[in-house]
């Protein structure tokens, strides 16, 4: 389906998150969430995608930040989450370079204007 705005997210020399909204035909929109890993000792990639769909934005967007939360204050209170910020992706004679920064940089974003208006609603996340 046609993609109306996408964000890549570098993570290290290896890693590549991509953040893409998609259209249906019936103009509903989705969420795909893939991470792709270039292949150690071989050429290609491994990717492992995640489809989201609007009814549970808010469910995942929840859960997510508790568990981001969880680890960030209880489990790892010292540990300096910024230093890993490797946003900072310049193009350098047909290749990239890639530097660290101090605060995170948006790196590629596209961006389409779609019709719609946007209710968040309030549910809970299911606990297990």
């Amino acid at each position: 389906m046609e993609s109306v705005y996408s964000k890549r997210i570098r993570a290290g020399k290896r890693r590549t998150y991509f953040f893409d909204v998609r259209a249906t035909r019936s103009n509903d929109y989705y969420l795909t969430i893939t991470e792709s890993r270039k292949k150690f000792n071989e050429d290609g990639y491994d990717r492992h995608k995640i489809f989201l769909y609007k009814e549970d934005f808010n469910k995942f967007l929840k859960a997510l930040t508790e568990a981001v939360d969880y680890v960030k204050t209880e489990l790892m209170p010292d540990f300096d989450f910024d230093a890993y910020n490797h946003d900072n992706v310049q193009e350098n004679e047909g290749g990239y370079q890639e530097t660290a920064v101090d605060d995170t940089v948006e790196d590629e974003v596209r961006h389409t204007p779609t019709s719609g208006t946007h209710t968040p609603t309030g549910e809970e996340v299911d606990k297990w």
